[in-house]
């Protein structure tokens, strides 16, 4: 009888011998990630990425009307933080399996819950654990995508554009997410805690960029340059905010503030930019004078 560390030996060797001649290969269609944040929202989505290589595409080697695992090798995983809406079905926080159903004049996008089934998964996929399916009108493009390619365009606080691009063929997915409701929470607390200068701008900043109950945004950057003193960043935001108000000759005396501030600390594009509205506010004031 073998002693027991001889049986161990001899395993660790036929598993070293299995190993020793296979040599790692480069894919050819090889594993990307991209990531992106949308608002207060992580998106992360992992895919392969076949290239054309002189074939026909869709209704070609993705055949029209069967599934297609929207890329190579695995199923391509998208993955959310905060729940989003996409057409207006809402997905909740999660990692997805992502699958279409290309036709020529309209595709349907499947975000399905099972993420085991290895590529398309056609002979196991099952609709009933597709957590929604939703219908888009590819679009053409004069540009060529080589390599298969998921990204993200028009990107704002509240959404994005998730973009599946292969050959002159575009899938947009509109994709949204309630920033507004979240950043109003947030700045409700942190306001009845113990607020900074910085805890005012921050939360002035926001309503400034989206457009949002400018009045309270200017009261919260004054209680900022109250408590905080003076800084050229507070400056410009008061300055946003009185324009939009319509208050002129205000905003162009907060804007050479600003300028003022930022100079002295060689903030140069802030200069720039101070200078740049200072002028086209005093225009604005002068034509409606005129």
């Amino acid at each position: 009888m073998r002693p027991p560390y001889c049986i161990g030996l001899l395993i660790l060797f036929l598993s070293s011998y299995s190993t020793r001649g296979q040599i790692e290969h480069p894919k050819a269609s090889p594993f990307t990630r991209v990531e992106q944040q949308i608002g207060l929202t992580r998106i992360k989505i992992e895919y392969s990425r076949p290239a054309a290589r002189g074939r026909e595409l869709f209704g070609g080697i993705v055949p029209y009307g069967r599934i297609w695992r929207v890329g190579a090798n695995e199923s391509t995983k998208f993955t959310s933080d905060t729940e989003i809406i996409v057409l207006g079905n809402r997905l909740p926080p999660g990692t997805y399996a992502l699958y279409a159903f290309p036709e020529e004049d309209g595709w349907e996008v499947a975000f399905h819950m099972n993420t085991t089934h290895w590529g398309d998964g056609r002979t196991a996929y099952d609709p009933a654990e597709d957590a929604f399916r939703i219908k888009v009108a590819p679009r053409k493009e004069e540009a060529w995508q080589e390599n298969f390619q998921i990204s993200f365009d028009s990107i704002h606080h509240n959404g994005a554009l998730l973009l599946l691009k292969w050959g002159h063929t575009v899938i947009p997915i509109p994709l949204e997410v309630d920033t507004e409701q979240t950043m109003r929470t947030t700045i409700r607390k942190s306001l009845e805690g113990d607020p900074t200068p910085q805890t005012y701008y921050e939360a002035a900043r926001y309503l400034q960029e989206e457009g949002l109950d400018t009045e309270k945004a200017l009261d919260y950057v004054q209680t900022a340059i109250d408590l905080g003193g003076d800084t050229y960043y507070f400056y410009r935001v008061k300055s946003l905010l009185q324009a939009r108000m319509g208050l002129y000759r205000q905003a162009i005396a907060s804007a050479e503030r600003s300028l003022e501030l930022a100079d002295a600390e060689g903030k140069d594009e802030f200069v720039r930019m101070n200078r740049e509205n200072i002028i086209k506010w005093k225009n604005w004031e002068k034509e409606r004078k005129e």
